[in-house]
């Protein structure tokens, strides 16, 4: 899910031309956490019981308080990406993509349990909470791993061939955004055993998704500035919504109805409701250049959308840098 620099985005800063599509007061940033610290970030995940934030970040997960801001602990990671969390087992689960492993660590100390190998390049990873089982997506190795968090082990290997971005989960499936080729692979999680694969029409290189399990909606987000909403029961397309560039985190918060994506290269956050059978754009709200993952609180209805301050690329790199002090948590609430 790393898309953290764009070649673009150092245009855009340099010009001003970062603009919201709307300043819609749908949203407003209630809070902004100076984290600090060096180097990129990839996914976020909300911990509800311990109102924190995990952040892969760097060459370690850091561990956020979602009231104050402040940095309150880290995980070692070789090359963090994301985070599960399983709170009944007092486990949590991150992915170190260079590793090829998942790192199991106590919730409460955050002190490291066991290594799991977990593929070539694990990137995404989810909690199913009907299986009970966590879910990595493994990008280079293209294949889904299925960790068992009693007996930390993998019990179940899914070949998916493509590179697989963000997933999520209802009642007896799992769904993947295959960012390669374009498409949702649906896995049935009672056989662990892919049983559908549906193209994305008019999305290319879906990334972010997010859920409606009430009405059994997917919300995948795209490399070209789209939000497909699809039908998870059959995969027929429903909608298709611009959203910004540099789209790469997606959520739906359950409570609101409101479905996300935040758009790094714009530094806008997409909201897009349900309104009278009909999926629509019902804001861009303004954030920070950069900010392309997000979380959701689906309590108190916040979403967290890590960032930094971005330079030129360093000798001999193509990638933009990130000045080093300057990672940052913004938070939005909304605004009535």
């Amino acid at each position: 899910m790393i898309r953290l620099y764009f070649t673009c985005l150092l245009v855009l800063m340099a010009s001003g031309a970062v603009s919201a599509q709307s300043t819609s007061s749908l949203y407003k940033q209630v809070a902004k956490f100076q984290v600090g610290g060096e180097g990129g970030w990839d996914y976020i995940t909300y911990d509800p019981d311990g109102d924190r934030v995990f952040v892969g970040h760097s060459n370690e997960i850091t561990v956020v308080d979602a009231n104050s801001g402040k940095k309150t602990g880290s995980v070692p990671a070789t090359g963090a990406h994301g985070v599960a969390l399983v709170p009944d087992k007092n486990l949590g689960f991150s992915t170190n993509g260079r590793a090829g492993t998942v790192t199991a660590f106590d919730l409460k100390t955050l002190q490291v349990k066991q290594d799991i190998k977990a593929g070539e390049n694990p990137d995404a990873i989810i909690y199913d909470p009907y299986s009970k089982q966590i879910v990595v997506m493994a990008g280079r190795s293209k294949e889904v791993i299925v960790i068992d968090p009693d007996s930390l082990k993998a019990v179940a290997t899914i070949p998916l061939g493509g590179k697989l971005e963000a997933a999520t989960a209802e009642p007896g499936h799992v769904y993947v955004n295959v960012e390669d080729t374009g498409e949702i692979a649906s896995i049935d999680s009672k056989s662990w055993k892919e049983d559908h694969r549906w193209k994305l029409t008019g999305c290319e290189e879906p990334s972010g998704m997010g859920i409606d399990e009430k009405q059994h909606r997917l919300f995948s987000v795209c490399g070209n500035s789209k939000m497909v909403v699809v039908d998870a029961t059959n995969g027929q397309i429903l909608a298709t919504l611009d959203t910004g560039a540099g789209t790469d985190g997606g959520g739906f918060d359950p409570g609101l109805g409101y479905a996300f994506a935040s758009n790094g290269r714009d530094a806008t956050l997409t909201v897009v409701k349900e309104e009278n059978g009909k999926y629509v754009v019902a804001a861009n709200v303004p954030t920070e250049a950069g900010a392309r993952t997000m979380a959701v609180d689906p309590k108190s209805h916040r979403v967290f959308l890590p960032t930094a301050e971005l330079g030129p690329p360093a000798e001999g790199q193509r990638w933009p840098s990130v000045k080093p002090g300057t990672f940052s948590i913004l938070v939005y609430a909304p605004s009535k």
